[in-house]
């Protein structure tokens, strides 16, 4: 398992839906900003403004879903979890398994809907997320970490 994992392709679903999330949220500002103009005469410019940033936001957050997927990953090895995103802005964390406190598992609606769950590994300073990924690869993924970091802690005693 010392090689780098895909997430499921179900995640860009959860990823589209996201959009759309933000897309209404968006139409709902620019609708906050429309009435502004009508009850305080805030310059039209403003709402157009605002749905041209809601609708271009959108636009690209959506064409970037396939780049997003193709650039995410993680790998367990025996020293840290490591996980891989990003097209232009390239991020690479690997968590050291001796720093590693706890592994939750959770799942919000889109995510129970995809059948998916987010690893999520906290360590003293912040917690790192896997994303999504099938509930049996959760499962092990949670019980292979904490293993190893117990293990790691007592070697260490």
């Amino acid at each position: 398992m010392n090689d780098t994992h895909k997430l499921p392709e179900r995640i860009k679903r959860i990823w589209y839906l996201s959009t759309l999330g933000s897309f209404i949220f968006g139409l709902v500002v620019s609708g906050g900003v429309a009435l502004g103009h009508m009850w305080w005469d805030w310059p039209m410019w403003l709402v157009f403004a605002a749905l041209g940033l809601t609708v271009v936001e959108s636009i690209i957050e959506l064409a970037l879903v396939p780049y997003r997927y193709a650039f995410s990953g993680y790998r367990i090895t025996d020293t840290a979890v490591e996980m891989s995103s990003g097209l232009f802005f390239k991020k690479h964390v690997a968590i050291p398994i001796a720093k590693i406190q706890n592994v939750t598992l959770k799942a919000g609606p889109l995510m129970q809907a995809q059948h998916l769950e987010q690893v999520v590994i906290a360590t003293a300073a912040t917690d790192h997320d896997i994303e999504g990924v099938e509930p049996q690869t959760a499962a092990k993924l949670r019980d292979r970490i904490m293993a190893r970091a117990i293990e790691v802690r007592d070697d260490a005693l």
